[in-house]
């Protein structure tokens, strides 16, 4: 039986980087994936759906042309060729992560890997069994998309985000049902292609983890795009016999029946935790997520688990931290607990969204006496030549101690800006601090300076 210091079960962000970190540490690894390394994220999530969204953007660039002093006489999209390259992106980024682990020299196993007693992994490949021996096995099996009783997945009327990315043409009316980071970026992908788009969404508001004045902006947004927006509204039934799809939607006006080629279920996701012997070796899993404590051990010495499996939010970012967190640990490196608090989400749909720490509501909530600052772009004058003039930057301060208590950004490009408030927060700067860093003009970045001068009265361009 082959021995190893780690076994990482998964190679999505999570597992692959804490394959990596644990090589790095000295430790002989192996990694067990039991379909494409990189799992979900590089695969069927994050990287493939940045790609259909940027060949979205550049057919909107297309169509407004004109707005920029340019003739473009003829152009058309062509949906397969915008999947393939999407694929051909996707496969790019899991050859890259085989070339990770040949540098790092990390043992890929294929197969369905299964948690045994005496921390050991077996790993099925066909009819074929194999064990292997670690003194830490770290658990980063990720998620799946989630099925609903009432919105049964049939892979082809009613699908999940996977098969919204490969479709075999596109729909001329597709409902989306969610209005997360998932559902909206599909949502403005289909729009952007042509596709007639409707957003169900059980909650009064769409980004409903967003800050209440970025989900009202969005909206506006998507409105404006054609896309129509049900708020407090919830799919009941789906009818999917004849053509089409027949969807019911209660709202608190009753119930209507909308009509679709598709419905796209994005209402969340459910842990990859059966099959892999939790069960049997007992290891403690309350509501669907596995128990750790703040460096990723479970209740059974020698066991981890990290990403999405766990409490911490369902995204790349965390899995891949939480698994650099955990193998430091088993190192003996002297590291801190990783603080959720200050964990950026990001939708990219366009006008794109990024956010960090508290709303304005929970800040209230919590009895802080705060300072607000908002900039729109529509005052920057880098958003103005680029002609992307959506949106705006909010921060929410302190007001005793300047703490930077949360950032709210949407707009062209703010998934790149937000990176600021997150290394802000991390050092604890003050408002103060970052009005007097001085912010290059012209960019979309100086909107956060303005911002925060506008929190404290001092704000130039408004």
């Amino acid at each position: 039986m082959t021995a190893y210091d780690i076994i990482v079960l998964g190679s999505g962000p999570g597992g692959y980087v804490t394959a990596i970190r644990a090589s790095q540490l000295g430790f002989k690894t192996a990694i067990v994936e039991k379909e494409s390394l990189g799992g979900v994220c590089l695969n069927w999530g994050c990287i493939p759906t940045k790609a259909l969204i940027k060949s979205a953007q550049v057919f909107e660039y297309l169509k407004h042309a004109e707005d920029y002093g340019l003739t473009v006489k003829e152009y058309d999209k062509d949906f397969d060729a915008v999947v393939n390259r999407s694929r051909n992106v996707a496969a790019g980024m899991s050859k890259g992560v085989q070339f990770l682990m040949k540098k790092n020299k990390i043992d890929v196993i294929e197969g369905h890997g299964k948690i045994l007693a005496g921390k050991k992994v077996a790993v099925t490949q066909g009819k074929k069994t194999e064990e292997y021996q670690a003194q830490h096995i770290i658990i980063a099996t990720g998620a799946r998309s989630r099925e609903l009783p009432s919105l049964p997945q049939d892979g082809k009327k009613v699908i999940g985000y996977r098969k919204a990315m490969t479709l075999p043409k596109q729909p001329k009316k597709l409902i989306v049902v969610g209005s997360g980071a998932i559902g909206i970026e599909f949502a403005y992908f289909y729009n952007a292609m042509g596709t007639e788009v409707t957003v169900v969404e059980y909650l009064d508001r769409i980004v409903p983890v967003e800050d209440e004045e970025i989900s009202k902006q969005l909206e506006r947004s998507f409105k404006k795009s054609g896309i129509n927006i049900m708020t407090g509204a919830e799919v009941t039934s789906v009818d999917t016999k004849g053509k089409g799809v027949k969807a019911t939607v209660k709202t608190s006006k009753g119930e209507e029946v909308l009509s679709a080629d598709i419905v796209l279920s994005a209402v969340g996701i459910k842990t990859n935790i059966e099959n892999i012997g939790l069960e049997d070796v007992g290891i403690a899993v309350d509501r669907d997520k596995i128990l750790v404590n703040d460096f990723y051990q479970t209740n059974l010495p020698g066991y981890y688990a990290i990403g999405d499996v766990t409490q911490g939010q369902a995204l790349a970012h965390v899995a891949s931290a939480e698994g650099i967190l955990c193998v430091e640990k088993i190192a003996g490196q002297h590291v801190e607990p990783l603080d959720y608090g200050n964990v950026p989400g990001c939708t990219y749909c366009s006008p794109e969204i990024a956010s960090v720490g508290l709303t304005e509501a929970q800040a209230k909530e919590k009895g802080f006496d705060i300072k607000v600052g908002k900039f729109p772009f529509s005052a920057s004058g880098k958003a103005q030549a680029g002609g992307t003039s959506e949106g705006f930057v909010k921060v929410i301060f302190d007001a005793k101690y300047g703490e930077w208590l949360g950032c709210h950004m949407i707009g062209a490009g703010v998934t790149d800006m937000i990176a600021e408030a997150v290394l802000g927060r991390k050092l604890e700067t003050t408002g103060h601090e970052v009005l007097k860093a001085v912010h290059p003009h012209p960019t979309m970045s100086e909107a956060v300076m303005e911002a925060v001068a506008d929190a404290y009265d001092e704000v130039i361009h408004l």
